[in-house]
């Protein structure tokens, strides 16, 4: 599969700027909304999201979700209407190839394509069934992204990524197997946090852009929407800085990571002198 567009770029700074407000004051609000940071998202990454394409995803979720039926029953009824409906009817889904793509990682192109990563797929059937009223919510396997429905005691769990089958608790173990070669774990199955969520989807967007240098802006700005959550590694500052050298931007980097030093000096003296001289050879770059 190949899309007939280019690749997505990041809109002008004044814009981006913008954006990231929004992101973080939505971040930090009491109950954040996992669309709507979805959707920030999206803007920063790609200019041409605009506020009329922002309304538009809005309402095409609004409309899948009108189209399933009211209450169709337990959470088994539930699974196997989302995945009649979006899996079958509209054909979301994916594929090994869906990894290359920015795209499969930005959720007004997943709504689009029909294509996407688990963890975005599985974010439209979240959005579809909540609209609906579906006792819905993402599961974080490792390795593979998923949705439940219902209590974690009555739990049925599907995969968007596979047309919203719904799986068996032998399906669950092989996803997790297959994945990192680990045994399915009760904890695993508990329902996943939006900011997590939003972590981990930009964890991705940071591993895309990671296997393509020349598209090192992608991994910035996916790193520093990431240190905006109110929760994430530290380690994040680090790798900001790293980024920031090898763009060229040799006095900012030299000072996030003698900044980044000093927060790790009392754990790991080593580590932070390290960083100091990766500072002193960025700024040494200059002359």
């Amino acid at each position: 599969m190949r899309f007939p567009h280019p690749p997505p770029y990041p809109p002008g700074p004044e814009r981006s700027a913008g954006l990231r407000t929004l992101f973080a004051d939505e971040a930090r609000s009491e109950r954040p909304d996992l669309t709507t940071l979805c959707l920030l998202m999206g803007a920063v990454a790609d200019r041409a999201l605009d506020e009329a394409g922002v309304d538009a995803v809005q309402m095409e979720l609004d409309r899948l979700a009108g189209q399933l039926p009211f209450r169709p029953g337990g959470p088994r009824s539930w699974a196997t209407a989302l995945h009649e409906l979006l899996g079958e009817r509209h054909g979301f889904r994916g594929s090994p190839a869906d990894y290359q793509w920015l795209q499969s990682s930005l959720l007004h192109e997943v709504l689009v394509r029909r294509r996407g990563l688990p963890i975005l797929l599985s974010v439209v059937w979240m959005e579809v069934a909540r609209r609906a009223g579906a006792p819905v919510y993402g599961v974080a396997l490792p390795g593979h992204f998923v949705v439940g429905f219902g209590p974690v005691d009555q739990q049925v769990l599907a995969d968007p990524f596979d047309g919203g089958r719904v799986l068996s608790g032998g399906d669950a173990e092989l996803l997790v197997a297959g994945a990192t070669g680990e045994t399915l774990d009760p904890s695993m199955l508990v329902p996943a946090d939006p900011l997590n969520v939003v972590l981990r989807v930009l964890n991705n967007i940071r591993a895309w852009g990671a296997a393509r240098p020349e598209r090192s802006e992608v991994s910035l700005w996916a790193v520093e929407l990431a240190l905006l959550l109110p929760s994430h590694p530290a380690r994040l500052r680090y790798e900001r800085a790293r980024l920031l050298v090898r763009r060229g931007e040799f006095l900012v980097g030299a000072a996030e990571l003698e900044g980044y030093a000093e927060v790790v000096a009392a754990v790991d003296p080593p580590a932070a002198e390290r960083m100091r001289e990766q500072a002193r050879a960025a700024r040494a770059r200059l002359n």
